[in-house]
């Protein structure tokens, strides 16, 4: 059992609206991007006179130009988690991060934020590309709770905009940059727990969805939609049969923020009533791993007794988690 305590999330100020990227004459529209997609908006680090200009042409010269670093972008994520916590960065014991795109190669990202933070703990990096979430939460619900720190710190820092081609209208649409961090504890309780994780992958579809080094994002897009509308799906029936006792009426679904279409069509077969499905892709865009805690913060105010949150999680790799 995982003890939440606190969630925060942070996205950089600059939007791209469907209508700039409209204005980039890539040969998509507005109308185009909401049919495909259901993006409306997404949040990025980089200068919109940058994309306009250089429609990020040269991905390896980005470091020299973006507004935030990642690790920049999770302090203020964690800032926001902290004062939901009731804690201070003293209290902090162990800090671990993952991205599907870390701003170094090495050290650490877990340890570019702890710096950053000005504090000295432990410090690793899990990654899992965007089920990276599901795979944190299912190493830590394995340690054992009497060699853990009383409050860890989880954070998943994801900026792909600067490895988008916004000369590609089929990417270019996608992505946008966010960062989240999670208090959690084995050891000391609170009212919102996890209550278990099963995470998974099919590696020999790893080629599926790829960023090469010093390139940009490619996928083959109708095999990882099809695999992330079967896999979501399953992860909510498989949810369902695990937990029959939750009462319906309070239970809430929250999936891999990539395309609103595939959330519907998993909801659709799953069961799950539009009012009970948590979404932000359509004013965020992709914003890979931090999608789901991002979707927890938002509603961490709504969050009430009895309230139970169905989470599926499918990314690159090709892995997939679930949790409840």
């Amino acid at each position: 059992m995982i003890y939440l305590h606190g969630v925060g999330h942070f996205h950089p100020e600059n939007v791209i609206t469907n209508a700039f990227l409209e204005s980039l004459d890539i040969g998509t529209t507005v109308d185009w991007i909401l049919e495909r997609v259901g993006i409306e908006t997404r949040r990025t680090i980089l200068p919109l006179d940058y994309i306009r200009e250089t429609k990020n042409a040269r991905p390896w010269e980005t470091d020299s130009v973006r507004l935030y670093s990642n690790a920049q972008m999770a302090a203020a994520a964690t800032r926001l988690a902290l004062k939901r916590a009731g804690i201070g960065l003293e209290d902090i014991g162990m800090v671990i991060s993952g991205s599907s795109l870390p701003q170094f190669l090495t050290p650490p990202e877990a340890a570019t934020v702890a710096g950053c933070l000005g504090i000295d703990v432990p410090c690793f990096d899990i990654n899992a590309a965007c089920a990276t979430f599901g795979a944190q939460m299912g190493q830590l619900d394995s340690l054992k709770p009497e060699k853990t720190p009383p409050y860890i710190l989880v954070t998943n820092i994801e900026c792909p905009t600067p490895s988008t081609d916004y000369s590609d209208r089929r990417t270019a649409v996608l992505f946008g940059d966010c960062a989240t961090a999670t208090i959690l504890s084995l050891t000391v309780p609170s009212n919102k727990i996890f209550a278990g994780c099963e995470m998974t992958s099919k590696p020999t579809l790893w080629d599926k969805a790829v960023v090469p080094r010093w390139s940009y994002f490619a996928q083959d897009g109708n095999a990882v939609q099809g695999f992330a509308i079967r896999k979501t799906t399953d992860s909510l029936r498989s949810l369902l049969a695990l937990y029959p006792d939750v009462n319906r009426d309070l239970l809430y679904f929250a999936g891999h923020q990539a395309n609103l279409g595939v959330l519907t069509a998993a909801c659709e077969r799953a069961g799950i009533p539009p009012e009970r499905h948590w979404h932000n892709v359509e004013f965020y865009g992709n914003v890979g791993s931090a999608s789901v805690p991002c979707l927890l913060s938002e509603h961490w105010e709504d969050l009430c007794p009895g309230n139970h949150v169905a989470i599926a999680i499918v990314g690159a790799g090709l892995a997939w988690a679930q949790m409840m």
